[in-house]
């Protein structure tokens, strides 16, 4: 085989996999189109509902043979030292280069969702913190880091980023989004794509789409958007990832819309994703999500049904292991059950990816060398830089903080003193790590508590947990208000703890009733403010909590979303003044726990009124975070102007520091359609940018805004820019308008294809 053409790197690639498959049997190219979980357990506590039904038993020797596709999660499944890791699935895939007559490997791929997802590797902020940085470069750096560690591995594609929109914070996963609009999740997602494929890894998006949405906002629920939220809301940042990003994978949802699986969906895995958006690369199932088709769906009555079902839709690759794209789909082929030009087709796809990462030359496996360092020191540094940028000064009436560096400071809660607080679900020590406690972490992670004791060596500290994250034990509150009482200042470290399917607060499968503080955490800050001393109110969190309950009664509000290893230093940074606080909320802080599910993209419909009794105003808008600074916005003057609904508008901003120390501003565009053909939402987000000024320093922001931005889904789902009024708002937040600019929009609709302009582009200069 050495000389076939297939094997010459200077043929074109299609030319290559074409000549493969022609000599491929049926078995051989089924073998391309499934993964195998090595190691993985369908016993104890690490077992995912559902896994044990869907894992089939086979012969390894017997199996490569044949060749496969994927290799999953060889150091996502157990703690492995890095090195032996990469040693081991080094030859694994010399094992399946060996067993099969073509001599081609496996793709491995892996978890990286805030990280990658092993043993000893960083432990980076999670997506929502992300998006709190409304920084995409940082991010794309960060994913640059991510990708290098996982090629270095020998791990050639990522599953993530997560580009669900929060659509319900109850829902569990909402820690792995990167926020509730869907320009932010685009433009921050798009980036971390570039990172991760920069490095050579394939990113893969997920979940295609719509999971988000799921009725009660539980995991893996039918689905019930509309058209137009679906097209306006659910879609937009997978477009953006892929046209912005070039991402190479998709990974199809769980969810049924209207009736209708993901997974079993040629509408929108074909038509729409290869057909409309011209994707060439490779759709992957979530885990177990073929099989689902079969036994959750009932759209198909045995594996071989949901394997066509799937195959037909645009799915090529059977993930994490094979259940319906083995023995049944080959069966059902010679039978003339299903087509043998579906098997062609995904074989093509996943051979012309495997060609592109090299795996179809001769040269393709190199050996692992030198040291393995999953958690380098320049990791940690982009983490700490990262979760710095993600804390989110909610409030600071009274400028409480910073704290006095020799205050007296009670420390007081159940997320002070462990490390895991810093950790979201798929993080390796929630994920994995939890299941071998006689295992050591890995990484160093220090705790809040830890973090404030070194950040203020002068301050005398004392601690009370005062209760556990989700139990209803109060018997701690009296030490915890005695330490309070006794103190300056208390600081309240409450919050999640990230695990799976009910084994956490948040994280995959632990969604919730309401928004309302876990176990009795709401009631011990109650306790604590009873006090009368200040308190500062620290959440280390997956998603959003109702706070109402506590406005003005609180010394200074602090949120951080799961902030990572470097998360407890940032936090105490914040808290001592060192990080001037410059998060900004992805996702809007309700003022009371019911009353889900409520984003900030409502129409005029969905705002307060006068013939409802509830009030869904959120205490702090999308985009809200204050500064140990102040910023003066100076915008240019504007007239209300006409342009054509093909034409463009520059608007301009100049922003400075007034205070005394260095800080950042986010400043962002919203638009406001006063009048469209269906309901629009009030305002929604265009275009961001973050400015990092010194002390005196200014910055000109200029937003080069088309028409195309305005465009929306009409009534016959068409995508249209409709001549009329707009409005453009400068503002700090969705709710802190600091100037609007008004435009006409003159001449005929124009309807917009899939080129149509995704993003405002900005430009900045002093």
């Amino acid at each position: 085989m050495t000389t076939a053409p297939w094997r010459d790197p200077a043929l074109p690639a299609a030319a290559r996999v074409a000549d493969l498959l022609a000599r491929m049997t049926l078995e051989e190219k089924t073998a391309q189109l499934y993964g195998v979980w090595v190691g993985a357990d369908t016993d104890g506590d690490g077992v995912a509902p559902l896994q044990r039904e869907m894992t089939s038993d086979y012969d390894w020797d017997e199996l490569i043979t044949l060749g496969l596709g994927q290799l999953t999660r060889s150091f996502g499944t157990a703690p492995v030292d890095p090195e032996l890791g990469a040693q081991a699935l080094a030859r694994a895939q010399r094992r399946i280069a060996a067993a099969g007559r073509f001599g081609i490997p496996a793709v491995a791929h892996e978890e990286c969702l805030a990280g990658f997802t092993a043993w000893g590797a960083t432990a980076y902020p999670v997506p929502l913190a992300w998006g709190a940085s409304f920084d995409p470069p940082l991010v794309e750096e960060m994913a640059r880091h991510i990708g290098a560690d996982l090629r270095a591995a020998g791990v050639h594609q990522g599953l993530a980023p997560v580009l669900d929109v929060v659509r319900d914070p109850r829902w569990g996963r909402v820690e792995e989004t990167i926020g509730e609009d869907p320009y932010l999740v685009g433009t921050i997602g798009a980036a971390y794509v570039r990172g991760l494929e920069s490095a050579g890894v394939v990113a893969t998006l997920k979940h295609f789409a719509g999971y988000a949405s799921s009725v009660g906002a539980r995991n893996l629920a039918p689905v019930r958007a509309g058209v137009r939220e679906f097209a306006d809301v659910v879609l937009p940042p997978f477009e953006m990832a892929l046209r912005e990003g070039g991402a190479r994978s998709v990974m199809a949802a769980y969810n049924e819309t209207d009736g209708v699986p993901a997974s079993a969906d040629p509408a929108l895995l074909t038509q729409l994703l290869r057909d409309d958006w011209e994707f060439t690369g490779t759709v992957v199932a979530d885990y177990f999500g073929i099989g689902f088709l079969e036994t959750l769906h009932r759209v198909a009555g045995s594996p071989a049904e949901a394997a066509h079902a799937a195959l037909a839709a645009g799915i090529d690759v059977e993930l994490p292991t094979l259940k319906c794209y083995g023995k049944p789909l080959v069966e059902a082929v010679r039978a003339g059950d299903v087509p043998e030009s579906l098997i062609e087709r995904a074989a093509r796809r996943v051979l012309l990816q495997k060609c592109e990462l090299g795996l179809l030359d001769e040269d393709w496996a190199p050996e692992p060398t030198g040291r393995i360092d999953l958690d380098s020191a320049a990791n940690r540094a982009l983490a700490r830089q990262l979760a710095e940028k993600s804390v989110v000064l909610l409030d600071n009436p009274d400028g409480l903080l910073p704290l006095a560096p020799d205050a007296r400071i009670a420390v007081v809660g159940p997320r002070a003193a462990d490390a895991l607080a810093m950790l979201g679900c798929y993080s390796f020590p929630s994920h994995v790590g939890v299941h071998h406690p006689e295992v050591s972490m890995g990484i160093d992670i220090p705790t809040v508590l830890e973090s404030l004791r070194a950040e203020l060596p002068d301050a005398k500290v004392t601690f009370a947990e005062g209760c556990d994250v989700s139990g209803p034990d109060t018997t701690g509150f009296e030490e915890a208000v005695a330490r309070a009482s006794e103190a300056d200042v208390c600081v309240a470290v409450l919050g999640d703890r990230a695990g799976l399917f009910g084994r956490g607060t948040s994280g995959e499968g632990c969604d919730v009733a309401d928004l309302q503080l876990p176990g009795v955490q709401a009631d011990l800050l109650d306790a604590l403010v009873s006090t009368g001393v200040p308190v500062v109110l620290v959440l280390l969190t997956g998603r959003p909590y109702a706070l109402g309950r506590w406005h003005g009664r609180l010394g200074a509000a602090v949120q951080a979303f799961f902030p990572g290893e470097e998360g407890g230093p940032a936090v105490a940074g914040v808290l001592s003044g060192r990080v001037n606080p410059s998060g900004r909320l992805p996702v809007s802080v309700p003022h009371v726990p019911g009353g889900q599910p409520w984003t900030y993209l409502q129409p005029p419909l969905g705002l307060a009124d006068e013939v409802s009794s509830l009030d869904p105003t959120p205490l702090y808008a999308f985009g809200h975070g204050r500064s140990y600074t102040t910023f003066a916005w100076e915008p240019a003057e504007s007239r209300e102007l006409e342009i054509d609904t093909d034409g463009s508008y520059d608007l301009t901003v100049t922003v400075r520091n007034t205070g005394d120390r260095p800080g950042a501003e986010v400043v962002q565009l919203y638009l406001h359609d006063p009048v469209a053909s269906v309901t629009r939402p009030d305002v929604r987000l265009i275009a961001y940018q973050r400015l990092e000024l010194g002390p005196g320093e200014a910055s000109r922001v200029t937003f080069h805004f088309h028409a195309d931005l305005s465009a929306f889904t009409d009534r016959s789902g068409r995508r249209v820019v409709e001549p009329g009024a707009l409005e453009l708002r400068l503002a700090a937040s969705s709710a802190e308008v600091r100037h609007t600019a008004r435009l006409m929009l003159r001449g005929p609709e124009r309807v917009l294809g899939a080129d149509r302009r995704l993003l405002c582009e900005v430009s900045t200069g002093e």
